[in-house]
């Protein structure tokens, strides 16, 4: 009885855990899905969307940084000023940082919420391919099959969107790219940490505020201050409310990552974002009350069968290097999703 009563309070926490990172990331989906393409908005500023989402979470990284001062629930989280030695150190990441979330952003506007997940499906191939490329880190041939089922399934469901006439080549287009900024950000990540001491919170306030910057020009360049000048909703609480909300979803998504990490691994955190894009596009199907063939909830399989025997082979080499400590240095690979 004595050790049942912690199991289960163990057991409770992961499950609420994991409750919040699938409701979190999936609410996050379909608002931006509304943000970004709804009949009924009619907002075509993709880049405002992600600049006000950046901007939002700077601001709360400041906010509970200040707010630390004051003890709990914030005690413990570093104290954050801006230092223009930092911010230009960490500007490289930001470049790749932006080309992430904007692609994915655009990736969603032009394909639906049932195939997002398919569309951007490539991160664990590039993920490979750059660790050869830029780390000369091989891959075993369990994982190599793996992602050769993810390209399969990625292909297929292509060529049935194509077949039921909803392809947008603008959307896989976007979707390959941010598969490869997914990629490459989590590369940048740990080149970058050492210049803010290892705090993910600061990388995070550094990446958003220098976002930020970069963004101006670009909404600039592709007209989007005109597009905001004539958008009709502009003054409209709800409209800033959705907006507000999108980026609340956006800076809490980062967190609930880090939890689900902390209370289980990153190898359950893995597993778990793989059923959480099964349910995705499952919801996505029922909700937009689309019909699909059998061929396209293949492709579907294929991908989440692909990541998640990538996310196993992967888990399995860990646990060898982990068992035996005179694994050669080339396999001890390791660039999950």
């Amino acid at each position: 009885g004595g050790r049942r009563a912690p199991f289960l309070l163990r057991a409770l926490r992961i499950a609420v855990v994991v409750c919040l990172y699938w409701f979190t990331s999936i609410a996050m989906v379909f608002l931006n899905k509304y943000l970004l393409d709804s009949p009924s908005l009619r907002l075509d500023a993709p880049l405002f969307v992600t600049f006000f989402q950046c901007a939002l979470t700077a601001a709360l990284c400041l906010g509970l940084s200040l707010g630390a001062a004051c003890g709990p629930p914030c005690a413990g989280l570093p104290a954050l000023r801006l230092d223009p030695k930092v911010s230009r150190s960490v500007l490289p990441l930001s470049a790749v940082f932006i080309g992430m979330v904007t692609s994915n952003n655009l990736c969603l506007k032009h394909v639906g919420v049932a195939f997002y997940n398919v569309g951007r499906s490539l991160t664990t191939v590039f993920n490979v391919l750059l660790s050869y490329l830029l780390l000369k880190q091989t891959t075993s041939l369990y994982a190599l099959l793996a992602c050769g089922v993810i390209i399969g399934g990625f292909w297929l469901g292509v060529d049935q969107e194509g077949a039921e006439g909803t392809l947008s080549w603008t959307g896989i287009f976007f979707g390959i790219l941010a598969s490869l900024c997914v990629s490459l950000n989590a590369i940048y990540t740990k080149k970058v940490l050492p210049v803010v001491d290892g705090s993910i919170w600061r990388l995070t306030f550094y990446n958003n505020v220098n976002a930020c910057v970069l963004f101006l020009p670009l909404m600039m360049l592709l007209g989007e201050f005109r597009t905001l000048y004539h958008f009709d909703k502009l003054g409209s609480p709800s409209f800033w409310g959705m907006m507000t909300l999108g980026g609340v979803f956006g800076f809490a998504i980062g967190y609930v990552t880090g939890l689900q990490i902390k209370f289980t691994s990153p190898l359950t955190h893995n597993v778990s974002g793989t059923a959480k894009a099964c349910a995705q596009t499952v919801l996505a199907v029922i909700y937009f009350e689309e019909t699909k063939s059998f061929l396209w909830w293949t492709s579907n399989l294929m991908v989440l069968g692909g990541s998640f025997a990538y996310t196993w082979v992967k888990g399995l080499e860990m646990r060898k290097v982990q068992e035996d400590p005179n694994v050669k240095g080339g396999e001890r690979n390791e660039t999950g999703v």
